[in-house]
């Protein structure tokens, strides 16, 4: 699926490219997906079938690297995803404590080969791990005498408060005890880099904070809809209920019996997976029968220019998470593209539109507050088109690749000399 933290990562090793800089773009698992050019190397490390043998049968912990590679075949990952393979936490809880547990774990055998590839091939001046749940990597790379490693926090604590007992305690020790292998962080926020302070049981001082940077390239200004055409509310992030798709379409359930309300429609689009389609099934179902019959569309996953345009169509854009997001990508793309948006007063959020203006914040779950504060957009298209083009201006100044690539750049030397 596209993932949040793939996107970043990857529009992160273009811009740090286009800098000029020497990137080498590891997957870990399966191959990345993402809607713009895919830079990283086509060699997966920790594959995610390999992993998971090693993990269930002692035999697979042995067997030679030829036989690995072709485990971590790129047909045999897309064979495997077509079948909808499992990311549920509560039945991945003893892999996540043995990833943790690095060195010491089942999948040794898998770090002892990336170790080897970067240490005596890349030999890099920084290792940068995607996310905490990588910090079994650190000890071995600073044993054999590696350059510094800078870790991601990149919402993690999501799948892991998901995890069943024992593992939820073990994984939870382990982050406190491998956090100190690692030489900082980096946040992509300050409200997750705050929370994730305690969740880690580390400085505040260790976790840096350089906010997502869109590549602007495409993105653009809509224009505004003429007034017999009926407003757009949109959707754009995974079809999950962790995103909210049902207290948005409940909100517009409720816009619709308003009396005096202009005509609007709700438009959804994002990654479906196979665990989540009686969910959409479900709000398809709901929609028809009820007051919003013939004004839901679902789209489907889009492409880099099919997402741009879909964003360029709306009026509103919201995603009412119903957890404390911590990255706000889709919420960034829609400012990019001037659409004003209502989001849930918490999390990124809240920090995300207080910093760039860019549209209204409504009250966490609560459907009515996030209707009236749509509402309060629908009615008044002047606020509208003045909060998007606020959060265009914001993000055209400090929230694209570029400015990204350049204070990672600094942060990268700024831990090489300390």
């Amino acid at each position: 699926m596209y993932c949040g933290s793939c996107l970043h990562d990857n529009t992160l090793a273009a811009a740090l490219l286009d800098l000029g800089e020497e990137v080498v773009l590891a997957p870990i698992y399966t191959p990345i997906r993402t809607d713009e050019p895919d830079v990283s190397h086509p060699q997966v490390f920790y594959g995610g079938i390999n992993a998971y043998l090693q993990q269930k049968f002692a035999l697979f912990r042995h067997t030679p690297r030829w036989f690995d590679r072709w485990l971590d075949h790129p047909a045999l990952f897309r064979l495997i995803a077509k079948r909808g393979a499992s990311v549920d936490p509560s039945k991945l809880g003893a892999m996540t404590v043995s990833m943790l547990r690095g060195e010491e774990g089942n999948q040794s055998k898998e770090l002892v080969r990336l170790v080897d590839w970067l240490l005596d091939e890349i030999q890099p001046d920084v290792v940068h791990l995607s996310n905490s749940m990588m910090l079994g990597l650190a000890r071995m790379i600073a044993q054999r005498c590696g350059p510094p490693v800078v870790c991601s926090l990149s919402g993690e604590d999501i799948f892991l408060e998901e995890l069943q007992p024992p593992y939820y305690e073990q994984a939870r020790q382990l982050l406190r005890e491998r956090s100190a292998e690692v030489n900082a962080f980096v946040a992509l926020n300050h409200y997750y880099a705050d929370f994730m302070t305690e969740y880690l049981a580390v400085e505040r001082s260790r976790i840096h904070v350089i906010p997502h940077g869109l590549r602007l390239e495409g993105h653009g200004s809509c224009e505004p809809i003429e007034p017999s055409q009926a407003a757009r509310i949109g959707y754009l992030a995974r079809v999950c209920k962790e995103k909210g798709l049902h207290l948005l379409l409940e909100a517009c359930e409720l816009l619709a019996r308003r009396p005096g309300m202009p005509p609007f429609e709700l438009h959804a689009a994002g990654y479906l997976g196979p665990g989540d389609r009686n969910y959409l099934k479900d709000l398809e179902t709901r929609a028809k029968r009820g007051p919003l019959a013939g004004r839901f569309t679902y789209h489907g996953e889009l492409s880099r220019e099919q997402k741009i345009a879909f964003l360029q169509s709306l009026t509103v854009f919201s995603t009412p998470t119903v957890y404390r997001e911590s990255k706000g990508l889709p919420t960034l793309e829609a400012l990019a593209n001037a659409v004003p948006v209502v989001m849930p007063d918490h999390g990124t959020f809240s920090e995300l539109l207080q910093d760039t203006g860019g549209g209204l914040l409504s009250k966490p779950h609560d459907v009515e507050d996030l209707a009236a504060k749509i509402a309060d957009l629908l009615h008044d298209p002047h606020l509208a088109r003045e909060l998007g083009l606020a959060g265009q201006l914001a993000v055209q100044d400090r929230y694209h690749a570029e400015q990204m690539a350049r204070q990672t750049v600094a942060f990268y030397h700024q831990l090489r000399n300390v």
